[in-house]
């Protein structure tokens, strides 16, 4: 049995424009200065509340909560706004299905906005859990996501965590898992290469092609 637990922003969907536009709406009504996208690749990757921790002056990183408030408030409403599936990213996975490859879903964001995009942008697809960041579980790099979607899946298992951060490349490593980094994420190739990743998948082609064979 092969099982394939992906990543959700980044890995499957490019969720950054929607992630950014609700940050900035917080930052506007605190009167702090907005950033372009290209900065919130590095201010993603641990859970929202970190995000918002990041994006905040230095001397403002007090109002973390206030800016969360802020940014759940516009998030809840825009998060598929802008938010898409990668290219190529569905033909990779009607591969691993065609194959009886397992999927699932580990992702530090909010388990109910991860739900409803996986349901909304890849509902012809069955995954077996959606799991997201959640006050019961602690966030990646810790391996309580990867545990908890495979307890229910038998021993013999071949299982892949694929991602586009040093974050999943670590919660791989963590769990004792192979790692497989995607180049057209968030953080690019030298951090995946950096953290260790098994593989470096070009495309989303790639990570059928190399799971498969």
């Amino acid at each position: 049995m092969i099982t394939t637990i992906f990543d959700l922003d980044g890995t499957l969907a490019d969720t950054l424009a929607d992630l950014a536009d609700a940050v900035n709406y917080g930052l506007g009504k605190l009167g702090c200065p907005l950033h372009d996208y290209e900065k919130y690749k590095y201010f993603v990757g641990n859970g929202v509340q970190k995000l918002c921790h990041r994006a905040l002056p230095d001397d403002r990183k007090d109002e973390t909560e206030k800016l969360l408030e802020y940014f759940s408030d516009y998030y809840g409403k825009h998060f598929l706004d802008k938010t898409v599936i990668y290219d190529g990213m569905k033909e990779c996975l009607d591969i691993l299905v065609k194959n009886n490859v397992t999927l699932a879903v580990a992702t530090n964001k909010p388990q109910n906005f991860a739900r409803e995009i996986v349901k909304s942008l890849l509902a012809e697809y069955d995954f077996i859990k959606v799991l997201g960041g959640c006050a019961e579980r602690p966030k990646k790099p810790d391996t309580a996501i990867i545990r908890e979607i495979l307890s229910s899946l038998p021993d013999d298992n071949e299982v892949y965590m694929i991602g586009d951060s040093d974050v999943d490349i670590k919660t791989a490593k963590c769990a004792e898992i192979k790692s497989v980094g995607c180049v057209w994420g968030f953080r690019g190739r030298q951090e995946l290469l950096n953290a260790g990743a098994d593989f470096i998948a070009e495309t989303p082609q790639d990570i059928a092609r190399f799971i498969i064979t």
